[in-house]
């Protein structure tokens, strides 16, 4: 019996030092699906790409689409007047995968984009980032995002 107690009790006390060491991981992930969120509400277009992993896919409004071709498209749009006037995450649930190098990160998404002759379209969205530890660096693998439809 007193075994059994001196196992249980080294167990306990591993516990600890393992939800450190997962904390301070997550940590690294946090910051960058905060990092990226940020680049994209603020207009950065380098910064904001530079969070994709180069083979990346995206799909948004009912079609996949490539990066690179994703890419051109925003860089274009910037340098037409248009952007990112609000961009507001919320509800975000981050799940880390047990190999420790893989998270899923799922956010509600409240975005007002200015197209170039000054309109603007707000949206409420659902996005889904897939994301991978690459050479020590969180990288997104995959998007989605799907508009959420207004309540009637």
């Amino acid at each position: 019996m007193l075994k059994f107690l001196c196992c249980i009790v080294i167990a306990l006390f591993s516990i600890p030092a393992m939800a450190e060491h997962h904390e301070s991981a997550n940590a690294d992930l946090h910051k960058a699906i905060k990092g990226f969120d940020h680049a994209y509400a603020t207009n950065d277009v380098d910064t904001y790409f530079g969070f994709y992993a180069e083979d990346a896919t995206v799909y948004f409004y009912g079609a996949r689409q490539d990066v690179d071709a994703y890419h051109q498209e925003w860089t274009a749009l910037m340098e037409a007047g248009g952007g990112v006037e609000m961009n507001e995450m919320s509800d975000l649930i981050v799940q880390v995968m047990p190999s420790g190098d893989v998270a899923i990160a799922t956010s509600f998404v409240d975005n007002r984009t200015r197209a170039p002759d000054g309109s603007t379209t707000t949206v409420r969205a659902f996005e889904t980032d897939v994301w991978q530890k690459i050479d020590g660096k969180w990288k997104i693998i995959s998007l989605h995002y799907s508009d959420v439809p207004p309540k009637e």
